[in-house]
C-alpha cells in the first residue's frame, strides 16, 4: 500500500495537493496532537527504545531463544511500519504542489543589483531587531519565555497572510541528545514517525527561533527545504517578539549574503560593513559553534541527506538550500 501511494504521488497530478491538504492535517492533529502534551521529543525516546530492542533480538538469537527466521520477521514488520508512516506523514508530501506557487510567488531570474537590494533590506532589519533582543552575559542573543508557544504564534501570524499556514500546531521539541544533532551540523529535524518538530537547544540561541519554525513548516506539509527556510523567514518577521524578527532576518541574510558573496565580494563586503555590532558577534558565535562539529560525521551525514533529498524528488539535492534566495527575491519584488 505505501508503495502505490507513493507512486500515485508522483504520477497522479493533484493527488498529492489533495492529500495534504485534506488528509494530512488529519495526522498532525491525532499523531502529533497525542505527542504534543509530553514535555519530551517522542521521537527521540522510541529511537532508544528500536536501538535497545535490536540489542535484545541479536542477544536473543545468539542464546537461541528466538529463531532467525522469527527475528527477521519481528523487523519487517517494524520496518513496513516505519515506511508506512513515514509516506503517510512526508514522503507523499514531497510531491504536493510547491509554497512558492501557492502563495503565488513568481520566480525568475534575478540582477545582482536585487541581489544587493534584499541584502540591505535584510541587514536593515537585523539592526532594527537587534535594537530590541535581549542579550545573555556574554552578549550574545538571549530567547527567553515559551520559545515553542511563539514559535506557533508566529506561524499562525503568517498564517493570515499566507492561508497555507493557517491552523493547528503542535508543540515543537527540544532533542536531549544535542550531539547527535550537532555532529551532523542539524540545527533542526522533523519526525514523520510521530509527526513532531525538534530542535536543538544548544545551538546559539538566535538560530533557534528560524529553526523550529522551518520545522513547523513541515508539519503543513511543506517539506522542500528552500521553501521551509522561506517560510521560517516569513513566520519570524510576522512575530511581535524581537527575537524572532531578528533570528529570521540573520537567517535570510545568510543565505543571501552567501549569494552574494559568491557574485560580487566587493559589494558584499560594503553591505556586511552595515551590520551592527551585535549582529557581527551573533554571526561570528554562529560560525563558531558549528565548526566545533564539522568534520567526518557531518560530511557523511551531509551526503546522506544529500541522496535522501534526490530520492524524494528534490534534485538539487544539498545545493536546494540555496534556492531560498530566489523565493527571498521574489518577495522582496512584491515590498513597497
Amino acid at each position: 500500500m505505501s508503495l502505490l501511494l507513493n507512486l500515485a504521488a508522483r504520477i497522479l497530478p493533484g493527488f498529492a495537493e489533495w492529500y495534504a491538504v485534506h488528509i494530512y492535517p488529519i495526522w498532525v492533529r491525532l499523531l502529533g496532537g497525542l505527542c504534543s502534551p509530553l514535555p519530551f521529543s517522542v521521537i527521540e525516546v522510541l529511537l532508544y527504545l528500536a536501538g535497545l530492542g535490536i540489542l535484545a533480538g541479536i542477544a536473543a538469537v545468539l542464546a537461541k531463544k528466538l529463531s532467525h527466521r522469527r527475528a527477521l520477521w519481528i523487523l519487517a514488520r517494524w520496518t513496513l511500519l516505519a515506511f508506512a508512516l513515514f509516506t503517510l506523514n512526508c514522503g507523499i508530501n514531497y510531491q504536493r504542489t510547491p509554497f512558492s506557487r501557492r502563495a503565488g510567488f513568481s520566480l525568475q531570474e534575478s540582477t545582482e543589483e536585487e541581489l544587493i537590494a534584499l541584502c540591505e533590506r535584510l541587514v536593515e532589519e537585523i539592526n532594527e531587531a537587534a535594537g530590541e533582543i535581549e542579550v545573555d552575559g556574554e552578549g550574545h542573543c538571549l530567547v527567553g519565555g515559551d520559545l515553542a508557544a511563539e514559535a506557533r504564534r508566529a506561524m499562525q501570524a503568517a498564517g493570515k497572510e499566507y492561508p497555507e499556514l493557517a491552523g493547528y500546531y503542535p508543540n515543537p521539541k527540544p532533542v536531549a541528545s544535542t550531539w547527535y544533532l550537532s555532529y551532523q551540523l542539524l540545527q533542526g529535524v522533523y519526525s514523520p514517525f510521530t509527526v513532531e518538530a525538534n530542535y536543538n537547544s544548544k545551538m546559539p540561541d538566535h538560530d533557534k527561533p528560524s529553526t523550529v519554525c522551518h520545522e513547523l513548516s513541515h508539519l503543513k506539509g511543506f517539506m522542500r527545504e528552500d521553501e521551509a527556510n522561506f517560510v521560517a523567514y516569513l513566520a519570524c518577521r510576522s512575530s511581535d517578539n524581537p527575537e524572532f524578527r531578528y533570528s529570521g532576518s540573520i537567517l535570510a541574510y545568510i543565505y543571501s549574503g552567501n549569494a552574494l558573496y559568491s557574485q560580487n565580494l566587493e559589494a558584499f563586503r560594503q553591505v556586511r560593513e552595515k551590520l551592527c555590532d551585535q549582529a557581527v558577534a551573533d554571526l561570528l558565535h554562529h560560525n563558531a559553534y558549528w565548526d566545533t562539529y564539522r568534520g567526518t560525521v557531518s560530511e557523511v551525514s551531509d551526503k546522506v541527506n544529500d541522496v535522501y533529498l534526490k530520492v524524494n524528488s528534490q534534485e538539487d539535492g544539498t545545493k536546494s538550500y540555496g534556492r531560498v534566495v530566489d523565493l527571498l527575491l521574489a518577495w522582496n519584488r512584491e515590498q513597497p
